[in-house]
């Protein structure tokens, strides 16, 4: 295994540690390009955990506060976002503890102005803090009015 292949195509080299973990050859592994690569594989899990989040936050913003401008193709995000939501949960168990605490806060932060952007409506229509509770924002059958 050579730092070559890491660089020249990072798929090939990915199946290189996976085939020495399999046979226990723990001495041959790149170490350092493997731990590297788990940390941003969880950051890219994060990462997508907020970005679901944000979608679903600010699509339930834009069905709040325009209620007139409502549509099936708007309510068929915030059940898609929900549902990728809940099957990026129910693979990242951890992820559950960090909703509500963390991942909720900093993806409304970002929903909050990506609703702006979408609604041209000013930042202050939108509460500074998430409105919803964690249970609304994942009950299916949760719209607010």
């Amino acid at each position: 295994m050579t730092v070559s292949t890491y660089d020249r195509d990072f798929h090939a080299w990915s199946q290189e540690p996976a085939d020495l973990l399999r046979a226990q050859r723990f001495a041959e592994i790149d170490l350092d390009h493997l731990i590297e690569d788990l940390d941003a594989m969880g950051a890219r899990e994060r990462r997508e955990l907020i970005s679901r989040l944000k979608v679903l936050l600010a699509q339930l913003l834009k069905w709040q506060f325009q209620p007139q401008m409502r549509s099936r193709s708007w309510e068929a995000t915030i059940k898609e976002q929900r549902l990728s939501l809940q099957d990026l949960v129910d693979e990242n168990p951890g992820f559950e503890a960090l909703l509500e605490q963390q991942a909720i806060p900093k993806a409304y932060r970002l929903a909050r102005l990506f609703a702006v952007k979408e609604t041209n409506l000013e930042e202050s229509t939108f509460p500074r803090d998430c409105p919803y509770a964690l249970t609304e924002t994942r009950d299916p059958d949760y719209y607010p009015q």
